[in-house]
């Protein structure tokens, strides 16, 4: 962001905006949600609205961009629907009993994979979170479908082979871990112009442990023998990681209410 002579509500907008570097954040003010710096930049261009700026008659003039408080559910799916997250930061007191600068938190993030309500999910076609893994020499794979649960897992020696899947599917958001996004063939995928988001975290997340006890956990058993899957380490990696997604999502970020249906198999290449 450029340089600028902050207004204690521009200094709480950035405050807020570090914690949420990789998200569009929706700024309430009064009946709008507002966008600043790249954000306006990036939304106005998106949602083909008007770009102005603060302090137009600064050389510190910083570009922003709004839309209607009322109306905001259908902008964030366009900003959804184009492989964007977005973080909604609402008023949290009343703005009349405020001493000062009216408090503000983000209530909420919406990413692609993790949207639930029936007006920002294509009723038409699947609606796909892809969660990737690697464990030795294996890739692992999990897709959840938001819309009707269906829970898939499966693995591959084969990079290109999990490519070829994630293509295939193309989901709303692709779940990686921290370094492998940087790794071809996975790094050319950020410019993909399939536009799904892809959200990296940390390695514990799939952690084969971790996962696998989560699993047993969301589908309440003792093994996963009876799915199918109790020797796919990658896949189950990679299925833990999404589990956790859905159990425990980024802060304020609303989960599945669907209970899902978990299938698996191992994936060979052009299958």
């Amino acid at each position: 962001m450029a340089p600028v002579k902050a207004t204690p509500m521009m200094q709480q907008y950035l405050s807020i905006k570090e914690r949420y570097p990789d998200t569009l954040l929706f700024y309430r003010m009064g009946d709008f949600y507002e966008m600043f710096f790249e954000d306006a930049q990036v939304a106005s261009r998106v949602l083909e609205i008007t770009l102005t700026s603060r302090n137009k008659n600064n050389d510190a003039a910083v570009p922003m961009c709004g839309v209607p408080y009322r109306a905001a559910q259908g902008y964030i799916a366009r900003l959804i629907e184009n492989g964007f997250k977005v973080a909604i930061c609402d008023q949290v007191e009343d703005p009349k009993a405020a001493k000062g600068l009216v408090k503000r938190e983000v209530v909420r993030v919406v990413t692609p994979g993790m949207i639930v309500e029936d007006e920002l999910l294509d009723a038409k076609t699947n609606n796909f979170i892809l969660a990737v893994s690697r464990h030795q020499k294996n890739m692992g794979l999990a897709s959840l479908d938001i819309s009707t649960g269906t829970f898939r897992l499966t693995e591959s020696g084969d990079a290109s082979a999990i490519i070829d899947e994630i293509l295939r599917v193309a989901p709303r958001e692709l779940l990686i871990p921290s370094g492998l996004e940087k790794e071809e063939p996975f790094a050319a995928l950020a410019n993909h112009p399939l536009h799904f988001a892809i959200t990296v975290l940390d390695d514990a997340v799939f952690d084969l442990s971790a996962g696998r006890q989560r699993l047993l956990d969301q589908f309440d058993t003792l093994s996963l023998e009876g799915f199918g899957c109790e020797g796919l380490v990658a896949g189950i990696c990679a299925a833990g990681a999404g589990a956790l997604r859905q159990r425990n999502p980024t802060p304020k970020t609303r989960t599945p209410a669907r209970h899902p249906n978990l299938f698996s198999g191992r994936l060979s290449h052009g299958g």
